[in-house]
């Protein structure tokens, strides 16, 4: 009797255990070790699916820019994994040609000037930026909102039939660079 109770109590731990690791590998629930939802943003431009895959971190009362993310630094706009841009098509996002498939997006922040930097590495953990793999920088448009955005939100948008813009909202700031599919 004594050892049907132990063998009961271990399939117990061990089906609490299955059940926590298969939530942490659906990147849900608890054990997930992500504390922000995470998100994908898709649009077709010119024959391209574009993505963005990022982490959505909320304000929750702090100051963002100059606080939380410092300026003058590089940061992951996103949290948990590193931010990931994904064409299907090579993309020309200013004078930077960018090649197909995934790609780890980066911004430069400072109060008055901001630059994405996009690298060769196709994935990776938000702290762990590798200037050497960078493809190279683009300045971005900076814009002040009249009113904060609770949570990081980035978008694609189609502004003609070949070229597109992306754009990141978070707190009161607006960042964004017009893009053009390379035909």
């Amino acid at each position: 009797m004594r050892r049907r109770i132990a063998f009961s109590g271990l399939a117990l731990v061990i089906a609490a255990a299955l059940a926590t690791a298969v939530r942490a590998q659906n990147g849900s629930g608890f054990g997930s070790g992500r504390a922000s939802p995470h998100e994908t943003v898709s649009a077709r431009v010119g024959g391209a699916h574009l993505s963005i895959v990022y982490g959505r971190p909320s304000m929750r009362g702090r100051t963002v820019f100059g606080a939380l993310v410092p300026y003058g630094r590089v940061w992951c706009p996103g949290a948990d994994e590193a931010t990931i841009l994904e064409s299907s098509k090579e993309l020309l996002l200013g004078s930077l040609r960018i090649p197909t498939g995934p790609h780890t997006i980066w911004m430069l922040p400072t109060a008055d000037h901001w630059r994405l930097i996009v690298s060769q590495e196709p994935s990776g953990f938000h702290t762990r930026y590798y200037p050497n793999r960078d493809l190279g920088r683009v300045d971005l448009r900076l814009r002040e909102l009249s009113a904060p955005v609770e949570q990081l939100t980035f978008a694609i948008a189609e502004t003609s039939a070949n070229s597109g813009t992306i754009t990141m909202t978070w707190e009161k700031t607006e960042v964004s660079a017009p893009f053009s599919v390379v035909q």
